[in-house]
This record gives structure tokens, sequence and C-alpha cells, in this order.
């Protein structure tokens, strides 16, 4: 039987009858072919070896490099919604602040409404006592002739004071609705309000009236305007129409205040005599 232990030329044995001419060739084959099986062996352990450092290095440059792009669009990230806040608390501030701004206009101008209906109140109450003034006098007889001279003579100042509020008026008009326009310039409607100003300082009634530092309140405050929708320039502004009707009551208080100046002057008297 065969010893499967030691098969005949399987184990590598020195030759006992040496390396002579007729000494069998086994052993020699044998160790050809184990030196290449370990040499291929040490190579891919090597090359193994070598490549799972290569990749463990690979990996962790990689990891290196996903952390360092992670904490840099982290900080970015941060640093956007930090400005992204301070933005937000900014336009806030400056909202909030405008609303504050429109309410002190609101109430300034509520409260110059206010006083400007008490002062047409009050030159109501002069026009109605100058009238009742007026009819007293004229059924006096010959004062009541002296009266009524001198409001005719007054009524040329008050026929150009009504037209030249009535041209005002006009151009009061055509500002606010270029400032309630979307597509008129700017600088049109500041050409049009130096004209004005321009105007009533060389009109006599202006100064009566003090009608340059009205309109700049105008200017300033008067900030009404209608829907997109409106057609009708007279339905914009609101501050100009009471200063409007406050000076056409000044112009008849002043009329009955100048005659009764020349009246009590003695200008009327001497002209009749």
């Amino acid at each position: 039987m065969n010893n499967l232990n030691d098969p005949p030329r399987w184990n590598i044995q020195p030759d006992p009858r040496g390396r002579g001419a007729g000494a069998a060739d086994g052993n020699q084959w044998n160790y050809a072919l184990l030196v290449p099986m370990l040499g291929l062996a040490a190579f891919r352990w090597i090359w193994t070896r070598e490549s799972q450092r290569e990749i463990q290095k690979v990996k962790a440059q990689y990891d290196k490099d996903v952390s360092i792009i992670k904490n840099d669009m982290e900080v970015r990230y941060r640093e956007t919604l930090t400005e992204r806040r301070r933005a937000a608390a900014t336009l806030e501030l400056e909202l909030e602040k405008e609303r504050q701004r429109v309410k002190g206009y609101k109430q300034a101008l509520i409260s110059q409404s206010q006083q400007l209906m008490e002062e047409r109140k009050h030159l109501q109450q002069e026009r109605e006592t100058l009238e009742e003034e007026k009819q007293r006098l004229v059924k006096s007889g010959a004062a009541g002739a002296v009266l009524h001279h001198a409001l005719e003579r007054e009524n040329n100042w008050y026929k150009r004071a009504t037209a030249t509020l009535m041209e005002l008026e006009s151009q009061l008009v055509e500002r606010q609705n270029a400032f309630c326009s979307l597509i008129q310039p700017r600088d049109q409607r500041l050409e049009m309000e130096k004209n004005m100003l321009l105007k009533v300082v060389k009109e006599p009634i202006g100064a009566d009236l003090d009608l340059e530092s009205d309109l700049k309140d105008i200017f300033k405050r008067d900030k009404h305007c209608a829907d997109l929708l409106n057609i009708d320039k007279r339905k914009n502004g609101s501050l100009m129409w009471v200063y409007l009707k406050y000076w056409q009551l000044q112009v008849t208080v002043q009329k009955h205040k100048r005659a009764e100046e020349a009246v009590l002057g003695g200008k009327i008297q001497s002209h009749i005599k």
C-alpha cells in the first residue's frame, strides 16, 4: 500500500545518492517550482499591504478634506445667517422709525388742521361782526355812505386778491397732481414749487397773507393722494384746501379792515368833502 503521508517524490528530502550524473532530478524540480510561488506570495503580500496603506492614506485625506469643507460651509452659513439677521433687524428698525415719523406727520397735520379750523372760525366771527357793523353804519346815513365808498375803493384790491388766490389754487392742484404722479419727474414738481414761491413773494397780497410761509408748510406736510385710479386732480391734497379757504376768509376780512382803517383815518371823509 502507498504511504499517503510520505508519497514518493512529494516530500523535499536530500538526495541520498548525492548529485552525481545518474542522480534523480525530482527534488530540483520541486525547488524550481517553490521559489516562484514564494516570490509571488511575497509580492502579493507586499502589494496588498501597500495597497491598504494607500487606501487608508487616501481615505484619511478624503475625510480631512470633507471635514475642512464642512467646517468652511458651516462657518459661511453662520456668517450669512448672522448677516441676514442683522439686515432684517436694521430694516425692522428703519421701518419702525418711518412708522413713528408718519405718525408724527399725521399728528402734526391734525394739529395744524385743527389750528386752521379755529382760525377760520375766528375769522368767520370777525367777518360776521364786520358785516353787522357795516349794516349798522349803512343804516346810519352819512356814515353808511362813507363806509360804502370805502368798501368800493377796496373792492379793486379784493378782486385782485381773489384772482391771485384762484390762480394759486390752480397751481397747487397741478403741483399736488405732480406729487402724486408715479411717472412725472420730481424735478418738475420742485420747479413748480419754486415758481409759486417766487410769484407770491412778488405779489403784494403775498406779504399781506403770509403766503410764502403757508406754501412751504403745504409743500412739506401735504402728502395726501387719492387712489391710483383717480382721474380728478382736485381730489388730491388735504392741507392745501384748508389753507385756500383760510386765505379766502383772510382776504374778505382784510377788505373790511382796510375800509375801516380808511374811514377811521379820515381819508374817505376828506375825499367826500
